[in-house]
Parts: C-alpha cells; sequence; structure tokens
C-alpha cells in the first residue's frame, strides 16, 4: 500500500505565486536594511545545545527543537539501558545475601561474605563494561571501608543493634545502585542523546558569531540575517514551527539613538510595503525592575514580566491568577492595579509611572531613556507607524535589560505581532566577550505576509512569470521557436517553448489552455506559412488580437 504524502504539523509548502509574494517582503526589507547601512551573515540551521539552552527561560527553552544524535553515542545509551535491568538483577542478589546474612542464615564468615558480596558487584562492571566502568571501580573503597569500620566483627548476632548493621549495609549499597540511575539520567547521558538544536531565533546564533569573529569586526557592528528558524510551538494561525526571521541588529554602542533609528527602519519598511496603521509598541526591561522593585517582587521579575506580557491575550484577572500562582502577593498585586488601566498618550503615561515609580532608581532610568527616545521621534516624525508606549509589554525573552519593541499590525487585522526586539546589555558575556551592548529587532515575515494578503497589498506584478509561450506544433517549428526564445531570453524577457509538439487541434488547444491557467499573457504560433516567411503571430491571450511580425517588432511588443 502507497504511503500517503504529508508535511509535519506547523510546517508548510509553498508554490510559485507564494514564492513571489514571500521574495517581494524579502527584498523589500533588505533593500530597507542596507539603506540604513546594515550588513548580511547568515549562521548555520543548527547550534550546540549549550549555546541555546537557559537564553529563553523556561517556556523558550521547551520550544527548542533538539537534534537526536547517530551513529554509536546512541547504541551505547541503548545498551545502557537495557542493562540497567540487568543490573537490577545484580543489586537485587546482593541485597538477598545481605538479607541471609544477617538473618545467619549462611553460614559464612564475615571474609567470605566480603568476598561474594564483591563478586556479585564486579559482575555488575562486567555489564557495563563502557560506560559504568569506572563509575563502579572508584565506589568499591564505599564498601569496602564499611566492612573495615567493623573487621572486629565476627558474626552478626554480636551487633547490639542487628536493625541499624542491615540499615547501614544496605544503603551503602542502595546509594551507588542510585548513582547509577542519576548517570543514565544525567546532562551527561543526555548529552549522548542530543547534542545539537534547530535555532530559535537569530539573536543568540548572532552573539556567539560576534565572539568568535570579533577581531574581525569593526564597532559597532550592525548586521542584518534573513534565515528560517524553528520552535516546538501549537501551530495555529500565524503561529509556525519554522518560519523564517528578518532581523537587525547593533552591537557595540549604548547609544539610544540606535534604539531612535529602528523605530525609524520600522518604519520605513512597513511604508516601503504601503501597510498603514502600525503601531511600534515600546517599554522599557528597567522600568518593569522598577516594578516588581516597588511591588517586592525582584526574586521573581522574570514570572512577574511573563505573566504581564500575556495581559491583552488571557485578560487582567488570568494574569493576576498566573501571577498569584507564582507566589506573587496579593499586596503586590494591588500595587499593580494601575497599570491594567493606563491610559493617555506617551506623556501622560509616563507622568503616571513616574508617581508609581518614584521610589526605584533603576524604574526612573527606564522612564528617562523612553523619553529620549520618544522625544527623538516626535522631532524627526513617522510616515507611516505609529509609535505608542505599552507599559504591560514585556516580551518573555530574558535577555532583554533596556527598550523592548513590538509590532502590532493595523487595527482590524487579527493577527499576532509582527516584529519585536530590543535592547541587551551584555548578551555576549555568556560566551566571554562582556560589556557588549546590543540592540536589534527583528520582522515576522509569514505573518507580515499574511497581513498584506487579507488587505490586498500585493502589487500584481510580483506575481508575473513567464510572459510568452510558443506553441510547438513540430521538430522544425521548435527549433525556430526556440531561436527566438534564446534571443527574447537575452533581451530579459520570459519566454518558453511548449516541449511536446501538437499534431492536433486537440492537443493545440491543449497548450493553449496551459499558457491560459498560468496566466501567461501571450502566446506566439509559429506555423509553416510563419516558418517559411522568418516571422512570428502573436497573440494576446486577454483580448485574441492577433499580429504577425518579425523577431525586433515581437521583442518590442513583449518589453
Amino acid at each position: 500500500m502507497a504511503q500517503k504524502p504529508s508535511i509535519p504539523k506547523g510546517t508548510r509548502d509553498f508554490n510559485a505565486g507564494d514564492v513571489a509574494k514571500r521574495s517581494y517582503i524579502m527584498e523589500t526589507i533588505k533593500e530597507q536594511f542596507q539603506i540604513f547601512g546594515f550588513q548580511p551573515i547568515e549562521t548555520p540551521s543548527f547550534e550546540n545545545s549549550d549555546t541555546l539552552m537557559g537564553k529563553y527561560g523556561d517556556e523558550g527553552d521547551r520550544l527548542i527543537f533538539k537534534i537526536l544524535n547517530s551513529g554509536d553515542y546512541l547504541k551505547d545509551l541503548k545498551n545502557s539501558v537495557a542493562n540497567s535491568a540487568i543490573i537490577n538483577i545484580y543489586f537485587s542478589e546482593i541485597i538477598d545475601s545481605l538479607e541471609s546474612f544477617i538473618k545467619g542464615e549462611e553460614n559464612l564468615s564475615y571474609d567470605e561474605f566480603l568476598e561474594s558480596i564483591l563478586a556479585l558487584y564486579k559482575e555488575i562492571d562486567i555489564v557495563e563494561k563502557k560506560i559504568l566502568k569506572d563509575f563502579f571501580i572508584e565506589r568499591e573503597d564505599t564498601i569496602l571501608n564499611f566492612f573495615n569500620e567493623n573487621k572486629n566483627i565476627d558474626t552478626v548476632e554480636s551487633f547490639s543493634n542487628q536493625i541499624e548493621f542491615k540499615r547501614g549495609i544496605y544503603l551503602s549499597f542502595y546509594k551507588i545502585y542510585i548513582n547509577h540511575l542519576d548517570l543514565l539520567n544525567s546532562s551527561k547521558a543526555a548529552g549522548k542523546i542530543s547534542e545539537k538544536a534547530l535555532r530559535y531565533d537569530l539573536t543568540v546564533p548572532f552573539a556567539r558569531y560576534v565572539v568568535q569573529n570579533q577581531n574581525d569586526i569593526e564597532f559597532p557592528f550592525k548586521r542584518y540575517q534573513i534565515q528560517p528558524v524553528w520552535r516546538a510551538d501549537r501551530p495555529q494561525k500565524g503561529r509556525f514551527r519554522e518560519f523564517f526571521q528578518c532581523d537587525a541588529d547593533v552591537v557595540g554602542s549604548k547609544s539610544l539613538f540606535q534604539e531612535v533609528e529602528f523605530v525609524q527602519l520600522y518604519d520605513a519598511v512597513f511604508s516601503a510595503l504601503k501597510l498603514k496603521g502600525v503601531t511600534i509598541k515600546i517599554n522599557n526591561r528597567k522600568i518593569l525592575s522598577g516594578i516588581a522593585e516597588v511591588i517586592g517582587a525582584q526574586d521573581k521579575l522574570i514570572d512577574f514580566t511573563v505573566a504581564l506580557d500575556k495581559l491583552d491575550k488571557i485578560g487582567e484577572e488570568k494574569v493576576k491568577e498566573e501571577m498569584r500562582g507564582k507566589g506573587i502577593s496579593e499586596d503586590g498585586i494591588s500595587k499593580l492595579q494601575p497599570l491594567f488601566t493606563l491610559k493617555g498618550d506617551f506623556g501622560n503615561q509616563i507622568e503616571s509611572l513616574k508617581s508609581i515609580l518614584s521610589t526605584s532608581e533603576i524604574g526612573l532610568k527606564g522612564i528617562e531613556e523612553l523619553e529620549f527616545i520618544n522625544a527623538a521621534i516626535s522631532s524627526l516624525k513617522l510616515k507611516k507607524a505609529t509609535l505608542q508606549l505599552d507599559v504591560t509589554l514585556a516580551r518573555g525573552l530574558n535577555y532583554y535589560t533596556g527598550a523592548i519593541f513590538e509590532v502590532s499590525a493595523p487595527e482590524g487585522v487579527k493577527m499576532g505581532s509582527i516584529g519585536g526586539g530590543g535592547r541587551y546589555d551584555d548578551l555576549t558575556g555568556i560566551f566571554g566577550l562582556k560589556d557588549m551592548s546590543g540592540v536589534g529587532i527583528s520582522f515576522g515575515l509569514d505573518r507580515i505576509y499574511l497581513v498584506l494578503e487579507e488587505l490586498n497589498l500585493f502589487p500584481d506584478t510580483i506575481t508575473d512569470s513567464t510572459k510568452v509561450l510558443f506553441i510547438n506544433f513540430g521538430d522544425k517549428e521548435a527549433m525556430y521557436s526556440l531561436g527566438a526564445v534564446t534571443q527574447l531570453r537575452e533581451d530579459g524577457i520570459k519566454a518558453e517553448l511548449f516541449p511536446d509538439a501538437a499534431i492536433s487541434g486537440k492537443q493545440k488547444k491543449k497548450q493553449m489552455n496551459y499558457a491560459n491557467r498560468r496566466n501567461i499573457p501571450f502566446v506566439v504560433l509559429v506555423g509553416e506559412e510563419e516558418l517559411n516567411s522568418g516571422v512570428f503571430t502573436l497573440k494576446n491571450m486577454t483580448t485574441g488580437e492577433q499580429n504577425t511580425v518579425a523577431l525586433p517588432e515581437l521583442t518590442n511588443l513583449l518589453k
């Protein structure tokens, strides 16, 4: 039975029209990146796991796709897990021997008993030659030391407390057994399953790139990157497991003018895409840190910000419920109430925040940074977008330290954010390069595509493919037509020849229908008369109009 074809959930195939539209968006973004002075780089689709893990918070880490190791690593671990069942049997025999010895059921001296135990103990090592050999050999002293402390004891009966004796021996072996299980479940064993992972975003790989190439980079370094990323997320409209990110970052400068430029860059891209009504939301992680400080939840900053970031999705009460679940006090939550009802323009909201954060130095620093950015944008003006303060904006990534951005689609379009980013003061520090501040933004290609599609903003011309199809009436006619096709292509005109000859009228109709289905606007007919006269008959597939012309005129008509 033939296998039913399918693709993984959260992934997609793209037809020619889809690819043309996506290319239009990417080329528009790329053009603006270059106008703003960003340079292109590319990084591998997968990274070492330790490069990615721990950089996105608990929720982000759970969405990272791990890559299963192949070869002997997996085989060794498989053998180790299988052999653990055999090891269990040996440990059971050891415990049974202990029980018998303690109860006096075996007529063994201390030395004989010790030898029998160690014999079983070494059998375990034989089973797990590769993974557990050193582990068990190193712990042989654990058993020997226990017995050596009791060398003067010839029989169990002379112990005043047989229960304690039994417990001591039992626990010694049980501890080794538990350590064995821990070994199988440890990161060392996990490393034998997976050492690499598909990249979750482009920012962390970029930080790794900067550190590895720091001697070849001129700072401040402005880079852009357009590549796919992968997240083990629940697929839904506008959210996929494989998708492209279009990122621009600057590292090596703490100047707030970089944030100002990124707001302008967002505006420039969406203006070029003819997308009006976009809102660039901005906040500052220093403000969120200040709020956490004011409500006495500094140690729960990540929990607090992750919950707050969901306000527009799950509502005020659900956010409060989640905060309670994270251990934030009722008194602290009540102090947050002004945030849930914060209204007014940028300036009014800033004044309200100053009142709330009057006792927080870091919170006031965040306000100062936002005021600078807002004043600059107010002076420079935006073309299509609007800058809006959103104090509930948190973006649950651990690495943001200053300004944070999120871009919303025009009102009336049901879509999540179509862009986001922020300032990270020491992201490269995790790779050994300290005090390398950066700021960056990302464009959500797939969501932007859906927005442009819904608003019918794609230009008609971007899906144009072949301009003219030459109908094939036979080998002689086809060779004559190919000469013209070759010339037209050299002149930049998209032209092709139908590969199979139309011997009957039905087959000619098939070729004409092929042109119609592919939206090819012109066809050229070359029969015996055209072949003998050195001309071509050009037919407009929309109007039905036909003209018989020489090649130079054909070229002019198709340009």
